[in-house]
């Protein structure tokens, strides 16, 4: 007779369930030694299991791959594939990066193929949002007003957002339009945030749950009457409610590893604004940019005097 599973089975993260205790404590009895020590060991190393091959996982607990097929089927799954889709389902209740960056590998398995649909796919559902009508396309216009009417145009993005914060203001400079970037953390916000004056306009690119350096930023700006452009893939977070203009921007499949190329074309559709509201000091901002590369061309000679003709 096999056990009678546990009246408290095993959850981790938040109550979610885990399906392979249940299974691992229901059939460990019936399980072949062999059979038993796959089991053990894909219990012990879950992470490695979600990456792992049949013939690393047989490797690593001293089987074949084949045994580890069949041991996995023992336990009621139909592969590998459902197996690890379950052990994923544990980390649910998480949304570390390593655990969406496993929860990918989980569903993508070994698939190269597979890995390049998961972007394509991510991709067009970006494109989907930012083709939208209506109220999308609306917050879109409004954003552009917003710019156009700013005399600087302050960038937040920290963490790994920072880097495309900087992109975005130096595309900004580039288009004749003063940038602020502000991108550090803690104390290091604070000197930053003491740059924003009268005239500014704020674009936020804050994803995710709602954290401090966003609401400092936002409590900040909100004091001084800056109008606010918040970029989020949560337009329900209270920074949205404080925001001027929110533009939902999605970054990827829930609980997957994100992607910024969603933001970066939102940003693309920002810059339209003063590109277009503001020609002439674009293409001034543009003669400007090739003078200066001009100065630093290898073999140039270099003058001790600006004044002077060159």
């Amino acid at each position: 007779m096999s056990p009678t599973p546990s009246p408290n089975p095993r959850r981790r993260n938040s109550g979610t369930r885990d399906v392979f205790a249940e299974r691992f404590a229901r059939y460990r009895q019936r399980l072949s030694p062999s059979f038993r020590r796959v089991a053990e060991f894909i219990d012990a190393n879950r992470v490695d299991v979600l990456t792992f091959s049949a013939i690393e996982l047989g490797r690593a607990a001293g089987t074949s791959d084949a045994t580890v097929i069949r041991a996995v089927q023992a336990l009621g799954f139909h592969g590998l594939h459902d197996l690890r889709a379950e052990l994923s389902a544990c980390l649910t209740g998480r949304d570390t990066p390593a655990d969406n960056l496993t929860r990918t590998w989980a569903e993508l398995g070994e698939n190269a193929e597979a890995a390049m649909d998961e972007v394509i796919a991510s991709l067009a559902d970006a494109q989907a949002a930012l083709d939208a009508g209506g109220a999308m396309r609306d917050a879109m216009m409004d954003a552009l007003r917003v710019l156009h009417l700013a005399d600087r145009i302050a960038v937040f993005g920290v963490g790994p957002t920072a880097h495309v914060a900087a992109h975005f203001a130096a595309r900004l400079r580039r288009k004749g339009r003063s940038s602020l970037v502000l991108d550090q953390m803690g104390a290091g916000l604070a000197d930053q945030l003491l740059d924003l004056s009268a005239g500014d306009a704020v674009v936020m690119l804050s994803f995710g749950r709602s954290y401090r350096e966003a609401e400092a930023t936002i409590f900040e700006a909100r004091r001084q009457n800056l109008p606010i452009v918040l970029v989020t893939d949560l337009p329900e977070e209270k920074t949205a409610r404080a925001s001027t203009v929110v533009l939902e921007i999605p970054r990827g499949r829930s609980g997957r590893v994100a992607s910024h190329v969603p933001t970066l074309a939102c940003l693309e559709m920002l810059l339209l604004g003063p590109a277009t509201t503001g020609r002439e000091i674009s293409i001034h901002a543009l003669e400007e940019l090739e003078r200066l590369r001009e100065l630093t061309r290898p073999g140039r000679r270099a003058i001790s005097d600006p004044r002077a003709d060159i």
